[in-house]
């Protein structure tokens, strides 16, 4: 059976050409095992050069936009599956029920949503997928301070903490999976 890789990513480049090449290597180890992309069916951004990587490869992609981000994000259309949801919660719950797993590239607010609702999910024993944030330049740093400092100050067990894998880079990422 072909695993399904779910990613949250940015609908940017960001400021550092080390996230546009990261989202694009990973898009080509996704197609080069042969798994399927899942994601949020932008265009634009991290997101639109994740979805074009693997489909430049060959492999399948299932996107899932809701109706009201169709033009912001730029609803890319040729997609092997493309599902169109009425509200974001809608779409974050396609996404994570079409996946085997949940990569974590750089992003803003809305990479924070999904991901803490994923990591959330793990907590409260509602599954058991990978969560793996790839440490693209450091980024997550700051955020993984935060996680330490939750344990930290008792306001969660230390167990959140092995809930989600850090990875350097796409390729460390895409080994954890394998």
């Amino acid at each position: 059976m072909t695993k399904s890789i779910c990613v949250y990513c940015g609908s940017r480049d960001g400021d550092n050409p080390t996230f546009a090449t990261a989202a694009e290597m990973l898009g080509q180890g996704i197609a080069d095992r042969g798994w399927r992309l899942v994601y949020g069916a932008g265009d634009v951004g991290l997101m639109g050069r994740v979805a074009r990587s693997v489909q430049a490869a060959g492999a399948d992609t299932f996107g899932v936009i809701p109706t009201h981000l169709m033009s912001m994000e730029v609803g890319k259309r040729d997609l092997t599956s493309f599902v169109v949801t009425e509200t974001m919660h809608e779409r974050k719950k396609v996404m994570f029920m079409n996946a085997d797993a949940v990569v974590v590239l750089p992003g803003g607010a809305g990479t924070l949503d999904e991901f803490f609702e994923v990591l959330t999910w793990r907590q409260l024993g509602l599954h058991d997928k990978p969560i793996i944030l790839i440490n693209v330049f450091g980024y997550w740093d700051p955020l993984i301070d935060l996680m330490d400092g939750l344990v930290a100050h008792g306001f969660a067990d230390a167990s959140i903490l092995s809930f989600m894998q850090i990875a350097a880079d796409p390729t460390a990422a895409l080994e954890l999976l394998d």
